[in-house]
């Protein structure tokens, strides 16, 4: 697929750092059999994947330093949107370089990129979705606007296709006097009406969360002053999500938290796991390729932005 070529300049100094990191991981990157106690739990096997170790790193351009979300297009190009411009990039990763960029609004506060079989779907934070149907040429995006979710930090969005829809979290805990306010929720957004679901469609109940971090050791005990066990608060901030293709459940990513949690479509947990900071630096974004392969991207921060991919190997 053709794409319109984007002309970039790579500052002398940002690939200065690329080498110095590079240099820096090639002596500090986690060892599959003795993983960072300050990352994740050193399981080898995560629902068919090593989250020590990336089976592939790539090191993304400066613009794309504050990636916020990723899609896959086919085996080899991806879709990736930035916190600031309204402009979808692609990206190449077997060439490991941009294709192209398709413009598709003003700048904004732009969190999640999703694709469906007819289009791309892209969230800003103040609830409003773009859909976006051809990617040869840049043109203005259909603009629609999740009334229940404005003033929400709306950070992720994903494509549901056993139920053709589109899932949309946020990382603001519900309301007082809403009745869910022990609840994480997703919203679902009906592609056949093109409107939210009034109800959430999957819920998560945090307290729950809670036990089942406990219960399951997944942080290291942290002793109050008073002797007191386990303080760490479960919090579920996703900032990305994702339906697996094979498995049919949720993926989501909580960057604050530095956690990844697993449910089925339900809302039920399976799994919670911590990620090791060092590989995960912010992640930001999750999407899977049609045999499992999942590809994770990392903000930039004080580094440099990353594609990571995990090759899924099911046991």
């Amino acid at each position: 697929m053709k794409q319109t070529q984007t002309n970039i300049i790579h500052p002398a100094a940002y690939f200065m750092l690329i080498l110095f990191l590079t240099a820096l991981s090639c002596s500090s990157t986690t060892s599959k059999n003795n993983p960072d106690s300050s990352g994740d739990t050193g399981n080898k096997s995560f629902f068919g994947y090593n989250l020590t170790s990336p089976d592939k790193t790539i090191i993304l351009p400066a613009v794309l330093q504050e990636i916020s979300g990723v899609t896959i297009i086919d085996t080899s190009l991806v879709a990736c949107v930035q916190d600031e411009h309204g402009i979808i990039f692609i990206y190449d990763i077997h060439r490991n370089e941009l294709s192209g960029q398709i413009s598709f609004h003003g700048n904004g506060d732009y969190e999640d990129i999703a694709r469906t079989s007819e289009a791309i779907f892209i969230l800003r934070s103040d609830g409003k979705l773009y859909e976006v149907t051809n990617l040869k040429s840049s043109e203005i995006a259909k603009e629609m606007t999740l009334e229940r979710l404005k003033e929400n930090d709306n950070e992720g969005l994903c494509f549901d296709r056993k139920n053709n829809r589109l899932l949309v979290a946020h990382k603001d805990k519900p309301k007082k006097d809403t009745g869910i306010e022990d609840m994480g929720v997703v919203y679902g957004f009906d592609l056949e009406k093109r409107e939210l679901l009034k109800n959430p469609v999957i819920s998560f109940n945090l307290s729950g969360l809670q036990k089942f971090a406990a219960d399951n050791k997944v942080f290291p005990e942290e002793k109050d002053k008073k002797g007191d066990g386990d303080k760490h608060e479960v919090r579920f901030s996703p900032s990305a999500l994702a339906v697996h293709p094979v498995t049919g459940r949720l993926f989501v990513l909580s960057a604050d938290e530095y956690l990844l949690y697993v449910f089925n479509i339900n809302g039920t947990i399976e799994h919670m796991v911590r990620l090791n900071h060092k590989i995960f630096n912010m992640a930001e974004g999750i999407a899977f390729f049609e045999n499992g392969d999942m590809l994770i991207s990392n903000e930039g921060k004080n580094k440099v932005p990353t594609l990571l991919r995990f090759n899924y190997s099911p046991d």
